[in-house]
């Protein structure tokens, strides 16, 4: 099950990479959902947590003991860091159309979408060793991370990256083995809104 973070300031104003913690409704939000999807989220099964304040934030919130897991970080776009992405559609326009278009595509200077994908399809092509016996692992990751990982997970062409929305606190449940993947995606965590 791969979870996303709560909200924060960075994820409201589509800053990329800045890493700032949650802020005080970000965190409510994560309790109130850990406290109502408690049953679900406490299992036995191992926990995770992409290396951000907010991804390890939300995992404290949701009540989650995760490990660090630094293949489940957030998309490095290299100098484009901190940058909101209509400051960047204002000043490189041509470069930011280029990276929406072209998996391959690097204008930053961080990782393609390619490299994205291949790094967070090794990590969840690996989980067979890192499940508990009823192979459920429970991870809170980035929202491009998740997005990644279901398109490796259901060999989609990489475009269909941009076509995926995963909002925050919400669960993604990839079940199966690499090779035969399941999906189930987008169920929030709190049911309530």
């Amino acid at each position: 099950m791969l979870v996303t973070p709560a909200i924060n300031a960075e994820l409201r104003h589509a800053v990329f990479g800045a890493d700032e913690p949650l802020d005080a409704a970000g965190r409510r939000a994560a309790e109130r959902a850990g406290a109502r999807a408690a049953v679900s989220l406490r299992t036995r099964a191992p926990a995770y947590a992409a290396p951000s304040v907010r991804c390890r934030q939300t995992a404290d919130a949701l009540g989650l003991a995760a490990e660090p897991e630094a293949e489940l970080a957030d998309w490095d776009v290299g100098r484009w860091r901190g940058r909101g992405l209509e400051e960047l559609a204002a000043a490189e326009g041509e470069a930011v159309r280029g990276w929406l278009t072209d998996p391959a595509a690097a204008p930053h200077g961080g990782e393609s979408l390619l490299q994205l994908r291949g790094r967070v399809g090794v990590w969840l092509d690996g989980l067979a060793g890192g499940a508990d016996a009823s192979g459920r692992v429970v991870a809170v990751a980035e929202a491009a991370a998740v997005r990644a990982a279901v398109v490796h997970a259901l060999d989609l062409p990489s475009e269909a990256f941009w076509r995926l929305d995963v909002p925050p606190l919400s669960r993604t449940e990839l079940t199966g083995r690499a090779g035969r993947w399941n999906l189930t995606c987008g169920a929030p965590l709190d049911p309530d809104p």
